[in-house]
């Protein structure tokens, strides 16, 4: 199978997740919930590392020869790494040491290489030593996560269209907490081609008790949701409402109440879910808001998710 075609075949496998609907008595409101964690590596990051990746063996930018980098400690780097496998070229990442375990089994297992760079420079360490290796090496190709606009351009294509579709009638919020700012931008830009009077929030972690191990650079203690890295969201240009701030235990609790739904899901998604009863209960009873359900639970075991259930 030529590298085109199996780049066809990564496209197919990221093309479509379901929403649904979750009343919320508290507002009136109907929440719509798209369920990324059921793409193929768990979550929504499948949709970018397959549209960058597709983009790249399109460009000739990507070849057999090609070493795939990126600096993430999450899923991000889960998804490359399944993405990589699949089109059968070469996948780095380079994370901070102290990345939870289950990550980097999860990337070993897809045949990838991890490169750990010092705890306390964080992701921006990793950055710039990704930076270093391209220098070092011209078969290194940089998929460069918080400043690619194909990111974002990935959610705008896909992501944002299928809710329009799946929700089929006005959006009248959305709401997603900021990792790189992709989903947020795309979306947001989606449902304004759409001619959706959408008011679009961020969901912002306040600090809390919840400390999730080994990730300083994480703000509010919910892994993926990055404070000041991303050079993707304009805030101007999506009209960007007043953030939404959700006390991280919260977060988690609500969480723990979509596993309990039979929705497997990570901290991410319970913050989403906590700020989309928030922007619910801000536009008034009969109103539609939707989120997304952006990764699956098991890459937080060692994390606060499973902290009751361990001590039970």
């Amino acid at each position: 199978m030529s590298l085109a075609e199996r780049k066809a075949a990564l496209i197919r496998m990221a093309a479509r997740t379901v929403a649904i609907p979750l009343p919320d008595p508290d507002s009136g409101c109907t929440i719509w919930l798209k369920l990324e964690y059921l793409l193929p590596s768990g979550s929504t990051k499948d949709r970018v590392a397959a549209f960058i990746l597709g983009h790249g063996v399109e460009t000739g930018a990507i070849n057999e020869d090609t070493i795939v980098v990126e600096a993430s400690s999450g899923s991000t780097s889960i998804a490359l790494a399944m993405a990589c496998a699949v089109i059968g070229v070469r996948f780095r990442a380079v994370m901070p040491e102290n990345v939870s375990r289950e990550r980097l089994l999860i990337i070993k297992r897809y045949g990838g290489e991890a490169v750990l760079t010092p705890k306390d420079q964080g992701v921006l360490g990793s950055i710039e030593e990704t930076r270093r290796m391209a220098e070092r090496d011209p078969r290194v190709f940089l998929t460069r996560q918080f400043e690619n606009p194909l990111n974002a351009r990935a959610h705008q294509r896909e992501t944002g269209p299928e809710l329009i579709q799946q929700v089929g009638t006005t959006i009248h919020g959305f709401v997603a907490g900021v990792g790189t700012g992709g989903t947020l931008m795309g979306i947001a830009r989606a449902l304004r081609e759409a001619g959706h009077p959408t008011r679009v929030a961020r969901a912002v972690p306040a600090k809390g008790s919840a400390c999730f191990e080994g990730q300083p650079e994480v703000c509010g203690g919910i892994p993926g949701v990055v404070e000041g890295l991303s050079t993707l969201l304009d805030p101007q240009e999506i009209g960007l409402d007043e953030d939404i701030r959700v006390d991280e235990r919260e977060a988690i609790a609500a969480s723990r109440e979509l596993c309990k739904r039979g929705l497997p899901v990570g901290p991410s998604s319970g913050l989403n879910l906590a700020a989309a009863r928030v922007m619910a209960r801000r536009l008034g009873p009969g109103k539609t808001v939707a989120t997304v359900l952006c990764d699956r639970m098991e890459r937080y075991f060692s994390t606060d998710l499973f902290d009751d259930v361990c001590r039970g």
